[in-house]
């Protein structure tokens, strides 16, 4: 039964990095033995082959041009990631927010800033939904500092 786990597990990491969470809840459907869960998970983390630090530098290099801080840190608190390796990783998501939010409204809105208190709700809502902080979009939607 460990060694299917093991192989299960495997098959799983080869195609993305998992959280322990995740891979624990994708496990969980196979048996019902938490203990021999617990020990794959144990083996593939001692060989290297789980890492919480992996899956937060996937994700963010995955969702860093689409969305903001929020959405990625929320997404890595769903998949069970520790907050202790979000806060770490908080200050390289938040470096190019300012310039990912640019892209994401120029594609969205073709570049055209808001005319009157709808329309800038409007975007102000689509950016905020994508993640971004406010003074992130209060900066885009009155047209400052633009590269």
């Amino acid at each position: 039964m460990a060694e299917s786990l093991l192989g299960r597990a495997l098959k799983l990491l080869a195609r993305r990095e998992h959280s322990r969470v995740e891979l624990k809840r994708k496990l969980a459907i196979h048996t019902e033995d938490e203990i021999a869960i617990e020990r794959v998970l144990d083996d593939l983390e001692a060989r290297g082959w789980l890492s919480e630090r992996r899956v937060v530098e996937q994700a963010v290099h995955a969702r860093r041009a689409r969305f903001g801080a929020h959405r990625i840190e929320r997404d890595l608190l769903a998949k069970g990631v520790s907050e202790e390796a979000i806060a770490e990783a908080l200050p390289d998501i938040r470096g190019g927010e300012l310039q990912a939010a640019r892209e994401v409204w120029r594609r969205k809105f073709r570049g055209r800033l808001p005319r009157n208190a709808s329309e800038r709700g409007r975007q102000a809502r689509f950016l905020q939904g994508r993640g971004f902080g406010l003074e992130v979009i209060y900066q885009i939607i009155k047209g400052g500092d633009e590269q």
